[in-house]
């Protein structure tokens, strides 16, 4: 059985983060979406990030919700195949919206961006060339 991983981020509005990452070209599976959250679909069969309301979210758990905006909690950080994808994602997700939390690290056989999304949730696109010195 191949392991999953479902990141669960609280979200403020649904529709609009649901259009946000729309644009970034990611696709939602119905099966697991209503009014309460949406099963973005980052990697098929492995890897899913579930947005649910906060209302929904609170629903798992008697902790308070981090405000995103304000502090971090986990960094979610994705492989890309190239320097370009990595600069095309980040590209689609400050025109939608997105913020650009820091200037890109380049360190040679490892290139990385990042971006904010609508609620905060900082988002790591990285591109691996080869092995480190």
């Amino acid at each position: 059985m191949n392991k999953q991983i479902f990141v669960n981020l609280p979200v403020k509005d649904l529709n609009k983060s649901k259009e946000f990452f729309s644009a970034l070209g990611y696709t939602f599976n119905a099966q697991f979406t209503n009014e309460q959250g949406a099963c973005m679909v980052i990697s098929d069969n492995s890897i899913y990030a579930m947005l649910l309301t906060e209302e929904f979210f609170k629903t798992f758990t008697d902790k308070q919700i981090a405000k995103a905006n304000e502090v971090t909690e986990v960094l979610t950080c994705l492989s890309c195949e190239s320097r370009g994808e990595v600069d095309s994602m980040v590209a689609k997700a400050l025109a939608a919206g997105g913020t650009s939390p820091r200037a890109p690290q380049d360190h040679g056989f490892m290139y990385s961006r990042s971006f904010d999304d609508l609620d905060g949730h900082t988002w790591e696109l990285v591109y691996m060339s080869g092995e480190p010195a």
